[in-house]
């Protein structure tokens, strides 16, 4: 009796409780995280509830603007090894070649010189143009060879200076990231992951502890709440919006997908820019300063396209919601000038989309940020910078055991501690 009494009043183990998990964000951050938590397991839906709040739609921000590199050689190294096995096992168990466009595939750096074709790309030299601002991707530049590889057929071999190689197919595989998001968030979402319409407005606490969301719905604009027994800020450059006190700062990107069906490869460039290159208006007046020196990167992908990326900016600041993010048409035409530049495919095929988003990134540096973050039962998963799609697979591994055994098991991220880097942690 004495034993049955003492049992009744010990705390049942954290896996054994009723849990409201909420998940503030619907990128791929978000949704890897959702859909991890459904596969742990420790996870039981008759006491587990899983709800992502998305404030418009599922991969609207950079996870469905994305070029969906993956990359052994990328960052952290902490998770990387893991996320990219991740991805590939995600694929060969929901046929992701198929849903998601996963493949591998090499890698390579270009050094070229531009030439100017056609009328609409006339002269003007640098004067005072913009530095070139790289996304941080270019930091495996392998040896310099003496000559590009011979399926690596895109680009006009009198441009052509100098190539190294960066990745292998046993290094380095790509997936379509709108694709590759949609569909994890389906499978999470079958699994039994629900999702509310609306923009998180507070994190909800009391003694020191989570105990739910206040949000404006989509559709309504009316306030209302949702109790929590957890919440995991996933909401990329919006953290910070969410929570004040997360170091978490934006930085826009444009990109452009032209239909052109080459090779597959990633190509990471320097392009030399010669001092007549740019537009001018009709009435001859300069439009576009350029930098002598620019760095686009692309990536052919399986459906005929290829997705190319320009330098980063911070002219706009972050807007309440990723509906408002405003693509600036000329930096997306100077994305497809440089290219056009070394390339006749991709100077001949038509551009279909022209876009821009916004990457989170810490204020001090490095990142991401996944875990505790001093708050109980309130959780980080940001701050990804330029790899969010390349390690999704690891966070959302590693939050499912954050959330459900307390720690992370499938790797050491102690350098990620969102407490290192909150004020007053």
């Amino acid at each position: 009796m004495l034993i049955s009494s003492v049992r009744a009043t010990m705390a049942e183990p954290p896996s054994q409780q009723q849990r409201h998990i909420v998940i503030v964000g619907g990128g791929i951050i978000g949704c890897t995280t959702a859909y991890f938590l459904t596969r742990h397991p420790l996870f039981n839906p008759s006491l587990h509830k899983i709800t992502i709040i998305e404030a418009q739609s599922i991969a609207s921000g950079a996870s469905g603007k994305a070029g969906g590199l993956l990359a052994l050689w990328a960052y952290p190294a902490c998770i990387v090894p893991l996320s990219f096995k991740l991805h590939a096992e995600l694929a060969k168990e929901h046929n992701g070649a198929e849903r998601w466009g996963y493949r591998t595939l090499h890698v390579g750096s270009i050094r070229a010189k531009g030439k100017v074709y056609g009328s609409d790309v006339k002269g003007e030299e640098k004067g005072g143009g913009e530095e070139w601002q790289k996304l941080p991707k270019t930091k495996n530049r392998g040896k310099t060879l003496a000559s590009i590889p011979k399926d690596l057929d895109w680009f006009d071999q009198d441009c052509i200076k100098g190539y190294s190689e960066m990745g292998t197919p046993e290094t380095t595989a790509q997936v379509h990231p709108y694709l590759f998001t949609t569909s994890i968030f389906q499978l999470a979402a079958e699994a039994g992951v629900q999702i509310t319409y609306g923009s998180v407005t507070a994190i909800d606490s009391f003694d020191n502890g989570v105990k739910g969301v206040t949000y404006e719905e989509k559709e309504t604009r009316h306030i209302k709440t949702l109790p929590a027994s957890d919440v995991v800020l996933a909401a990329g450059p919006w953290t910070s919006h969410v929570f004040p006190e997360a170091p978490i700062d934006a930085i826009r990107a444009h990109s452009v997908v032209i239909k052109a069906d080459v090779s597959p490869w990633a190509v990471f460039t320097e392009i030399d820019l010669p001092r007549d290159f740019g537009r001018k208006l009709e009435a001859g007046e300069k439009k576009r300063r350029h930098a002598l020196n620019v760095n686009p990167e692309m990536y052919a992908r399986p459906d005929g396209t290829v997705y190319a990326c320009g330098e980063g900016d911070t002219d706009v600041p972050l807007p309440r919601t990723s509906n408002l993010v405003v693509c600036d048409d000329d930096r997306c035409q100077d994305i497809i000038d440089y290219i056009s530049s070394i390339s006749t495919p991709l100077r001949t095929g038509d551009v279909l989309i022209k876009q821009a988003c916004y990457l989170p990134h810490l204020s001090s540096g490095g990142g991401p940020l996944i875990g505790e973050t001093g708050i109980k039962g309130l959780w980080m998963a940001s701050g990804h910078t330029c790899w969010g799609i390349q390690n999704s697979c690891a966070t959302g591994k590693l939050m499912s055991e954050f959330i459900f055994e307390g720690e992370a098991k499938s790797a050491r991220i102690e350098t990620l501690d969102p407490r290192r880097f909150l004020q007053g942690a």
